[in-house]
């Protein structure tokens, strides 16, 4: 029975608090990697290199001086809230050994800043990778080598201390961009033509800077009453204006955050839609870094960041192993010696060093460490796996404290070394060794098998900053084996790191078969294994290559006591279908598994790689979680892909379901490579685990963004002393790279689990409503109003919504912050689609009968079946123009010139669009325009 307190209240949370504050406080003194701010310095921001990047001192001493300006600008630009305080940069083993220290629990898969290739041939823009809703931190920044030595790139995006913090901005804070690439352009509701920025009192001009403007001239467009293609807008190089360092930090004057004061509410950029029209120093404000957060003295100024430099070395993993009584359960102990032997055999990498030890309620060391030099050595360690329990009771701290010290024999600490933790027992006492083995600064990767393992599991794992699984006990489930490949070392080289292709369990009917395929694609095709496993008798197995080829049960590994048979292909497997049957050949039914690993066909092959998650690791109902898939190949994202996540209870069936990259609903960027869905229905309290299965057929998908993630406004050009001074134009992608012409591929890859409480075991209720449009767009066609969006669902992004509302305003304000009071729209006729499809609607808004009004806003709210609403849309702008010619900007001269234009009809018949400009033309003879036109 659960203790309580005096007040009746249960004291198991109470405990659970107090536990969590002591490992806060031993993570500071165990020295973790994770960044935090302490008082008003950020500790332990680490910066990685990737292995890929050739050996360059030049890089180190550019990204030592590039944080060191950050910290200065930073602590200017948050008001003396924050500085940069301790920075580890992590350098590669593919380096020269130097005198650099030994990592702790710092890898390159948990960096906050990367120095890695770009993500196509002329990607150098620096980004940071950001697919959370506004106010959630982003994944890291991405700087490429050639951004860090050139300073050619300063004359684009300005110093790289500058950048650095409008970067850090997105990744800390979860900010967005205040300029917009789509949208350069909006009319305010002055009814002036404006460039879309913030702050809107920054100054320059228009210039005509591609062949596509009509004869070189800039021209509005009379769909849209906007500046056509081809027009850009070039700023004055001395401003007056201190903000928006999310808007061009690059600007001397610029040194502040737009915030309630001056943000520009009007512009359509992603800050506005995605943080429902709020500041970003609204947004950094409310971020738990500066919740309680006091800014420093008046007059102190921080000194500059320290630096420290580590350097990876070998490879050190134990795996620690549950062989007590409750590993007799559930065909649990035959299940993690499959797992484990698939680990030992194909996954972990060459030049590892790799132990074995047991726990029941004492622990035994099976086998020390051994470097993994041939494939003999993982034959032995194979061996060493555990073939039966040895006691009742489950005692971890036996285990991990024995891991340890097979750690320490080998280099003297545990220092970066990785245990591998599985138990399915419960243990009471499993945080008394928490001071020890987090002051070991050793990995911890858990992995709870079953229902029973103590819920301290999990936070031992996110302390040490190891990976944290669960498998569940379902007969017909792979999870076990699936979350043995997964972990893969943190060192960012994925050239010679194994892929998991293919795993699928069924149950089978007596004497009956499956038959399936799998792909192996042109970036894999090393060490290739196929793995059979089966609960009752040797199944018969027929496996098939894309060229004829077949391959029989005779042919595998077959080993009757842990029921697996493995097959290693051959030299390099073919690239193609492959088709496998596994027939049942006893009366009885039986699951039967299938799983197939490879690695790269060559060490610089960019392979496809897939990483899911959720978006935390706790929950409580009824608030939906996210499940996020990234899809790359190299850092190039994958389009057109099937990603379907599988997330599977402590008890019932798995759940279901397809993640888009649609830029609606939970995505927040279009045909970005990130996939993502809300997930908000749960079978009961506990765990779950995430596994993601991903797959492509054979075609040609583009065309592919020209840049990733959020990141700061590329500057076409200034103007110096009436000069108008240009930059090199952006690259542009070329064909090849635009269409990326990819074979067809399969992945799977297991995403760690999350825990859920308060969800009722009552009868359903409907308690989500609809989620946002975020994408509403807006089109004029004559006096017609065409809007177009994603459909939400009726639970979020699933399902079929009842309902849509829609309204329309001469004011964006009033849609924002009065929407019921706005003019409705008969919108009556209008059915909502499934969640994902297309909508489309037309209508003829009965303030264009009014002669005056020619722009109008309008915004869409989405009504459930039980009557639960939507948070309202982002606005649309629709504008209608009289018809008349294009209006042009006349040739420039050589000279000083004054540009008077007038047309009529922009914003009324009575009323003409003027623009007055004086400039000093440059020698190409660009056409400009004053901003804004009135």
């Amino acid at each position: 029975m659960e203790s309580r307190g005096p007040n009746g209240a249960a004291a198991a949370p109470l405990r659970l608090l107090k536990l969590r504050l002591g490992l806060a406080f031993l993570q500071l003194l165990g020295g973790g990697a994770a960044l935090r701010l302490e008082g008003n310095a950020y500790d332990g921001l680490l910066v990685a290199i990737n292995p890929l990047v050739p050996e360059e001192q030049k890089l180190i001493d550019n990204v030592k001086e590039m944080i060191t300006e950050a910290s200065s600008y930073l602590f200017n630009a948050t008001q003396g809230r924050a500085y940069i305080g301790n920075v580890k940069i992590l350098i590669p083993a593919t380096w020269k050994a130097k005198s650099y220290a030994k990592p702790k629990q710092e890898l390159y898969t948990k960096a906050d800043i990367i120095v890695a290739p770009p993500y196509w041939k002329h990607g150098n823009d620096p980004y940071t990778l950001q697919y959370g809703g506004c106010g959630e931190m982003g994944e890291y920044i991405h700087f490429t080598p050639e951004f860090l030595v050139n300073d050619g790139w300063i004359d684009i995006y300005g110093s790289r201390g500058r950048l650095f913090v409008h970067e850090w901005a997105h990744l800390r804070w979860g900010v967005f961009d205040e300029y917009d690439i789509e949208t350069p352009f909006y009319i305010s509701e002055q009814n002036q033509v404006k460039a879309t920025r913030c702050s809107s009192e920054l100054t320059g001009i228009y210039v005509c800077e591609k062949q596509s403007c009509t004869q070189g001239e800039c021209v509005i467009d009379q769909g849209t009453g906007l500046l056509k293609e081809g027009c850009t807008f070039i700023h004055d190089k001395a401003q007056n204006v201190s903000s928006s360092i999310m808007y061009m930090q690059s600007l001397s004057s610029v040194f502040e955050f737009c915030d309630a004061g001056n943000h520009n509410t009007e512009a359509p950029n992603l800050q506005n839609r995605k943080c429902n029209y709020k500041s970003t120093w609204d947004v950094i404000m409310s971020s738990d870094d500066f919740k309680f957060n006091t800014p420093m003295a008046i007059n102190s100024f921080p000194g500059p960041p320290t630096f420290s430099l580590l350097q990876a070395t070998d490879r050190l993993i134990c795996l620690v192993l549950d062989v007590s009584s409750s590993m007799n359960e559930k065909n649990r102990l035959r299940r993690m010696h499959q797992a484990a032997e698939v680990y030992l055999l194909q996954i972990v990498e060459q030049n590892s060093y790799v132990g074995i030890v047991t726990f029941g309620h004492t622990g035994e060391v099976k086998s020390q460490l051994r470097q993994i030099v041939h494939h003999d050595i993982r034959e032995q360690l194979a061996s060493d796996l555990p073939t039966a329990s040895s006691s009742e009771q489950t005692n971890i701290c036996a285990g991990l404290l024995l891991g340890l010290e097979v750690m320490k024999n080998h280099g003297g600490n545990a220092s970066s070394s990785e245990i591998i933790l599985l138990t399915a027992g419960e243990d009471s006492t499993l945080s008394k060794c928490f001071s020890d083995v987090i002051k070991s600064d050793s990995i911890i990767h858990t992995i709870a098998l079953g229902p029973s393992p103590p819920k301290e599991l999990e936070e031992l794992g996110r302390i040490t900053g190891g990976l944290r699984f669960f498998a569940t006990d379902r007969p017909d489930s792979n999870s076990l084996i699936d979350v043995f490949t997964a972990i893969v070392a943190g060192h960012g080289d994925a050239s010679h790191q194994p892929v998991q292709i293919e795993s699928a369990a069924e149950r089978v009917k007596g004497n009956s078969q499956v038959n399936r395929t799998t792909t192996i694609d042109s970036t894999v095709g090393k060490d290739t294994f196929f793995v059979v496993t089966w609960q009752i008798n040797t199944p018969t197995i027929t496996l098939g290559d894309p060229m004829g080829k077949k391959y029989t049960t005779e042919d595998f590994d077959v080993d009757p006591v842990f029921h697996t048979a493995r097959l290693q292909i051959p030299g390099i497997a073919q690239v193609g279908e492959w088709t496998y049957t596994l027939t049942n050949t006893h009366a009885l039914p039986d699951v039967l598994t299938m799983t197939v690993t490879s690695r790269p066909v060559k060490s610089d092959a960019s392979v496809i790689s897939v990483r899911v998650h959720p978006n935390k690791e706790t929950n409580s109902h009824p608030y939906p979680m996210i499940v996020y898939a990234q899809v790359n190949q190299g850092f190039s994202p994958i389009l057109g892909a099937n990603v379907t996540a599988i997330i599977e209870p402590e008890s019932g069936d798995p759940v279901f379901f397809d993640l888009l990259d649609n830029g609606a609903g939970a995505d927040v960027i279009k045909n970005d490579g990130v996939y993502s869905k809300y997930l908000f229905s749960f079978k009961g309290n506990g765990r779950y685990s995430v596994k993601l299965r991903v797959q492509r057929d054979n075609k040609t998908v583009g065309p592919y963004p020209t840049t990733l993630g959020s990141n700061a406004i590329y500057i076409p050009g200034y103007i110096e002393n009436g000069t108008i001074q240009m930059n090199a134009p952006r690259p542009l992608l070329n064909s090849e790279d635009t269409l990326i012409r990819s074979g067809g591929f399969r992945r799977i890859a297991s995403g760690g689990s999350f825990t859920v409480s308060t969800v009722s075991t009552g009868l359903y209720a409907d308690v989500f409503p609809p989620c946002k449009i975020i994408d509403l767009d807006a089109r004029t066609d004559g006096d017609i109003v065409e809007l177009t969006w994603t459909a939400p669902g009726d639970d979020f992004d699933q399902g079929q919504a009842a309902r849509y509302e829609i309204r329309t305003s001469g004011s964006p304000q009033k849609l924002r912050d009065r929407f019921e009071n706005a003019a409705s729209v008969n919108s009556s006729s209008l059915i909502p689609q499934q969640a994902g499809f297309k909508e489309t609607f037309v209508f003829r808004p009965e303030a264009f009968a009014v002669a005056n009004i020619t722009r109008i806003y309008v915004a869409v709210r989405t009504v459930d079946k039980v009557s639960r609403y939507s948070d309202v849309s982002n606005i649309a702008q629709a504008v209608v123009l009289l018809p008349q010619k294009d209006f042009h900007i006349p040739h420039a001269k050589h000279n000083a010139l004054t540009i008077v234009l007038t047309t009529c009809g922009l914003l009324s018949a009575a009323c003409c669009l003027i623009i007055t400009a004086t400039v000093w033309i440059s020698k190409k003879k660009k056409a400009v325009v004053e901003e804004g036109i009135l």
